[in-house]
């Protein structure tokens, strides 16, 4: 059984930081993608950032040079580092992984609950 556990959301002053963790737990055979997205009320869930096995990363513009995503494969956890925080960046977080638990399986999205972050001005 696979889990997404998010956390770090809280709520900060605008130029603020804050780092969010997502701990992974249950097995999988193998990850394709680990990333962050975001859903602003009102709006479509978007790719903040997000790490490509055997490739790297890629952020969304509106975060490039502000957030860092990095993982932690002994902790089995994501991070999303995020620094000079506005307004704009209030949103749910969302940490997902697209992989397959099995050899035989198709690789699967898999999410978590979401955390809030709240910027203010």
């Amino acid at each position: 059984q696979v889990l997404l556990v998010e956390s770090g959301g809280g709520l900060v002053q605008a130029g603020g930081s804050l780092r969010l963790s997502c701990v992974v737990s249950g097995f999988f055979f193998s990850i394709d993608t680990m990333g962050w997205y975001r859903q602003a009320p009102g709006k479509q869930r978007e790719l903040v950032a997000s790490i490509v096995s055997d490739v790297g990363t890629n952020y969304a513009d509106s975060v490039e040079g502000r957030f860092t995503i990095s993982g932690d494969s002994n902790k089995n956890t994501l991070y999303l580092q995020m620094n000079n925080l506005g307004p704009e960046d209030t949103a749910v977080y969302y940490c997902s992984v697209v992989g397959r638990v099995a050899r035989t399986v198709t690789p699967k999205d898999y999410w978590g609950q979401g955390t809030q972050v709240t910027v203010s001005s």
